[in-house]
């Protein structure tokens, strides 16, 4: 059975980018009929942030993605939080040092501080601890069986670093990427276990991909460098590796370099699927939840971003991805981070909400819609609905349903307000108090300023954007007549008497 996993560091905000690793794993495993686990790799505690495992967790929710084992979930492998699985880890880094394939190194950051400085004095390329240097270094490669007994037996801080092979040629199949080959001395002798006990995300994660039977590892190209070292380890190991499938970045708008935090402040836009606060300084970074984006856009955005189906369709559901989904049309380039597809998406997912479905996302957004009720949040989605990307912009885009325009649109007032608009808005005014409250909707206050305007002798349509300014104090907008009815009888009156008291 296929088994994937996502692997995050709680060390802050889950990233936009990890969330499309996280997809992919997710629509893989749900095409094989496979296993979703979700592992909180925390083993450097020195960048743990209280409140980022709660945070992935909720963020994988809100797009939804389901974990069929892992943590949150629980399963036949727990721990899953590499924290609470420390002691396990040991033996598997002594085994290797007792089968020749590991080693304790008891060099001080001084020492290995004074080891780079010399080899680059002398102009060595490279400087890392590796099968050359390691013999001139304290490790039990070095020291004799009983020194190295003896410093353990005395409390020296070690560390166990991987015996990497002088040379070795090192091959493997990945799946976006075909066939990798990396020599093994450019690899240097990586710590397995550090002096405080605690893995390396090396060990950990090989560790744990294999007692977790991952049958593959999907993740982003920024571990493509480790992955030479980690079928080295699964072979001193003698464990099958999983087949491996390496993501393209996510790149800028402008498509040079990796998308960042930065690319998000600059271009206005977030970079992380919900609002973060950080703990230790209340910065607040900015959610696509509280964004105004449907979590179904999200997803539909992010699974373009590496992948594409081979045909015209762009709108999938969660459903029509799981069918069409398969890692071998995930392009090795990276993507560009297009945050306008974005809101294309969304404004799709928009039209398709019900209008009931809307109103309950605006209810609690403003106290005002809140207090006039409903119905009245009903008109409102009704007017704005198919003139907006977000739902926060049923209100924000229309002010003056909430309070009347204090200021006229000064080239509309040079353009249309004149004698025949003055006449017509005396007329319209008569009109509107011609109508009973209980029958105050668009199609009656239509039917009954159009006649009069007409009867009048004046052409509605040269009078309507004069209209439209008395109302609105702008010269566009969503359909004037259900505005006039949201607004009310009583309101749209004061304003006629305001504007021409105004604009004389």
């Amino acid at each position: 059975m296929v088994r994937v996993r996502f692997a995050p560091s709680p060390t802050g905000p889950l990233h936009i980018g990890g969330v499309r690793t996280a997809l992919y794993n997710y629509l893989f495993a749900r095409k094989m009929g496979g296993k979703m686990l979700l592992r909180i790799e925390d083993t450097d505690q020195t960048r743990y942030v209280p409140g980022a495992e709660d945070y992935i967790l909720e963020a994988l929710k809100w797009v939804g993605i389901e974990i069929d084992e892992g943590q949150g979930v629980g399963g036949p492998h727990a721990p899953y939080r590499q924290s609470e699985r420390k002691p396990m880890y040991r033996q598997y880094a002594e085994q290797l040092v007792s089968e020749g394939k590991a080693y304790y190194a008891f060099d001080t950051a001084e020492e290995l501080d004074a080891m780079r400085k010399q080899l680059e004095e002398a102009k060595v390329d490279n400087t890392s601890y590796n099968a050359v240097t390691r013999l001139q270094m304290k490790n039990s490669l070095t020291l004799s069986k009983e020194e190295v007994d003896a410093r353990i037996a005395n409390g020296d801080a070690y560390v166990i670093r991987l015996k990497v092979p002088l040379k070795e040629e090192i091959r493997f199949k990945d799946i976006i990427r075909d066939w990798v080959v990396v020599h093994s001395s450019t690899i240097d002798d990586k710590v397995l276990l550090k002096s405080d006990g605690m893995p390396t995300y090396h060990l950990a994660n090989i560790v744990d991909d294999h007692l977790m039977e991952v049958t593959h590892v999907i993740r982003g190209e920024e571990w493509l460098p480790s992955a030479p070292l980690h079928i080295l380890l699964y072979k001193a190991f003698g464990w099958k590796a999983p087949e491996f499938a390496h993501l393209p970045l996510l790149l800028k708008p402008e498509g040079n370099g990796k998308l960042s935090k930065r690319d998000g402040l600059l271009g206005n836009f977030p970079i992380f699927p919900l609002e973060w606060k950080d703990p230790f300084t209340d910065e607040i970074a900015r959610g696509f939840r509280e964004d105004g984006y449907f979590p179904e856009a999200v997803v539909n955005f992010l699974a373009f971003l590496g992948w594409n189906p081979g045909t015209e369709q762009e709108i999938f559901s969660m459903e029509d991805l799981i069918d069409s989904f398969t890692l071998d049309k995930i392009h090795k380039a990276g993507a560009r981070f297009m945050v306008d597809k974005a809101k294309w998406f969304n404004q799709h997912y928009l039209k398709g909400k019900s209008e009931e479905e809307l109103v309950s996302v605006i209810l609690d957004k403003k106290q005002e819609i809140k207090e006039k009720g409903h119905d009245f949040a009903l008109k409102l989605v009704h007017l704005m609905k198919d003139r907006v990307t977000f739902p926060q912009e049923i209100i924000t885009e229309v002010p003056f349903i909430f309070e009347a325009p204090t200021a006229y649109d000064e080239e509309i007032v040079k353009s249309k307000w004149n004698d025949d608009a003055r006449k017509a808005m005396g007329v319209i005014k008569e009109s509107i108090q011609s109508i009973d409250n209980e029958n105050f909707n668009s199609q009656n206050i239509h039917d009954t300023i159009f006649p009069a305007l007409e009867a009048a002798g004046i052409k509605a349509g040269k009078v309507m954007q004069a209209f439209r300014l008395v109302i609105t104090g702008v010269g566009k907008g969503p359909d004037l007549m259900l505005t006039l009815e949201i607004l009310g009888k009583e309101e749209v009156i004061k304003r006629i008497e305001k504007a021409l008291a105004f604009l004389g």
